[in-house]
């Protein structure tokens, strides 16, 4: 037991120093994570015997589970509205015809059987959300024409729909099926996965919106076993898990509960854990010296997939939507295979279906190649198509971001000879830049108002970008928002205030909030406005 937690720190220090030097020579993270596993392999270093395909198909499903509901969770809808239409079709058509597309290559050029090249093309059919999520944040790689999130929401919602496909195919494969029974299964894994998924949401974001968690953490720990909950209820039922986990995701991440953020970087970790035993376990399964047996033909599919299926999709889907011949060109590089489609390559061997090749490394090979290629050019060939947006920031597309500004806070003490002493808030002369966030009066921090009066012993705090001597005098005041004031539920961009009124703090409850054209104004903020005199 000592030995196993011994080697399991080790690889998890080791796998985290090999992230900070592949983010130095722009290798994606996740390459690292394998190449330790084959290391630690029956061909590697250590040479530890692991062939537990089953074990391994059960950690990394519970892996899965979590790393699928972050997809949902931790995408933003609005940034990810404008271009969910291609994003889902890519995530469900898509995945059918890149599948049938390589299960059509897999028979005519490997001479496979039909349905053993359909169970290829099925768990190669989908994008790894790990990849493209780790790749993009790890890169800041914001592209243009919402491509980032049109990536994010297509890698993050398509990998139930290359299961359901998996499991109709083995089904087939493994047993007498009737048309009537796979219809049936294709409607209880859609049906059951979003509707549960969806009602499960509502419900718990109504929950969490009323209870208060007396132990600080569990809030985040009760969203595990919701995430847990999402996959395991439609399951029983013959429902997509993965599908109800995504969905439960995407609503919950994108409602108002408490403690959103903390949760977001919570999930962020967890996730982020999970790929790392996933990949690692993944690459400690892989026999290397069983990969040459299956090279030439996961080659060719590698390069059936990259080169001629994914483009020919992305075209056919996008390109009626009026997608520039540069962002179709960058979808189709940027369809990175990974972890799920070697997952679901270890439930088709665990399946006990006949299969010619060894499917397993045959997949694996194709994750080696996609990853290694697709996933390190992948900047560069962002760059040569001129799809990088220096302007914005790839962070906007994840629920957790937050605008950083940089502020200088400033002490002022107000003794006997200083003029605030005495004055109200609104009457103050303050350089241009610069608010009164607090007043610190003994040990109490007094909220300044417009009718706060300044005392002799005060201590004022200003936040300012920068100082420039200045004789204009700055007037502000304070106007509480009600439930029927005509600015409630607009935007300040929607407000078009005259040029000298200007909007510099809203204060909501006991958060002060940086006001920003994007800011919507809800019943109860003061706002703190700043008028020309």
């Amino acid at each position: 037991m000592n030995f196993i937690l011994l080697l399991l720190s080790f690889v998890i220090i080791i796998c985290i120093l090999c992230n900070k030097l592949t983010n130095r020579v722009g290798v994606p993270m996740l390459l690292a994570f394998l190449a330790v596993g084959m290391l630690c392999g029956t061909d590697g270093l250590l040479g530890i015997v692991f062939d537990e395909y089953g074990l391994t198909e059960n950690i990394c499903t519970i892996a899965l589970i979590f790393i699928i509901f972050y997809g949902g969770f931790g995408t933003k809808w609005s940034a990810a509205k404008p271009v969910a239409g291609g994003a889902v079709l890519l995530s469900t058509l898509g995945v059918f015809l890149t599948a049938m597309a390589v299960g059509v290559f897999c028979h005519y050029a490997l001479s496979l059987s039909w349905l053993e090249g359909m169970i290829v093309g099925a768990v190669l059919g989908s994008t790894d959300a790990a990849s493209v999520f780790s790749i993009l944040r790890s890169r800041k790689l914001n592209l243009k024409y919402g491509t980032a999130s049109l990536l994010e929401v297509e890698s993050g919602s398509n990998d139930p729909v290359a299961y359901l496909m998996t499991t109709v195919i083995l089904a087939m494969m493994t047993t007498e099926i009737s048309p009537g029974r796979i219809i049936y299964m294709v409607f209880a894994q859609i049906v059951y996965g979003v509707g549960i998924g969806a009602l499960l949401a509502i419900v718990m974001v109504f929950f969490m919106r009323r209870f208060r968690f007396d132990t600080s953490g569990f809030d985040m720990v009760f969203m595990l076993a919701v995430a847990i909950l999402a996959y395991v209820l439609p399951s029983m039922i013959g429902g997509n898990g993965y599908l109800s986990a995504y969905i439960a995701g995407i609503i919950l991440g994108n409602s108002k509960i408490p403690n959103k953020k903390n949760q977001v970087h919570f999930f962020d970790g967890v996730t982020g854990l999970m790929q790392l035993m996933v990949f690692f376990l993944l690459g400690l399964l892989c026999t290397p010296s069983e990969l040459g047996k299956v090279a030439l033909p996961a080659l060719a599919v590698a390069m059936c997939l990259t080169f001629v299926a994914r483009p020919i999709v992305v075209f056919l889907l996008i390109g009626p939507l009026h997608a520039k011949l540069r962002q179709m060109l960058l979808v189709s590089w940027a369809g990175l295979r990974g972890a799920t489609s070697a997952i679901f390559a270890l439930t088709a061997v665990a399946s006990g279906a006949i299969l010619r090749y060894d499917l397993f490394h045959l997949v694996f090979c194709v994750v080696l190649f996609s990853i290694a290629l697709q996933g390190t050019l992948l900047p560069f060939v962002s760059k040569k198509f001129d799809m990088i947006d220096e302007s914005g920031d790839v962070l906007k597309t994840f629920t957790d971001y937050t605008e950083r500004r940089e502020l200088q806070l400033m002490r002022l003490p107000l003794d006997t000879n200083n003029k605030w002493v005495g004055m109200m808030v609104r009457d103050l002369e303050l350089p241009p830049d610069t608010i009164l966030v607090t007043v610190r009066r003994g040990d109490e921090n007094v909220v300044p108002r417009g009718d706060t009066k300044l005392l002799e012993g005060d201590v004022a705090v200003l936040a300012a970008g920068h100082y420039e001597k200045s004789k204009i005098k700055v007037q502000l005041s304070e106007l509480e928002i009600t439930p029927d004031h005509e600015w409630n539920g607009k935007t300040l961009a929607e407000l078009k205030l005259p040029k000298d009124e200007l909007v510099v703090l809203i204060r909501r409850g006991k958060e002060s909030i940086m006001p920003q054209g994007d800011t919507r104004i809800c019943t109860g903020d003061v706002l703190v406005m700043h008028d020309s005199p």
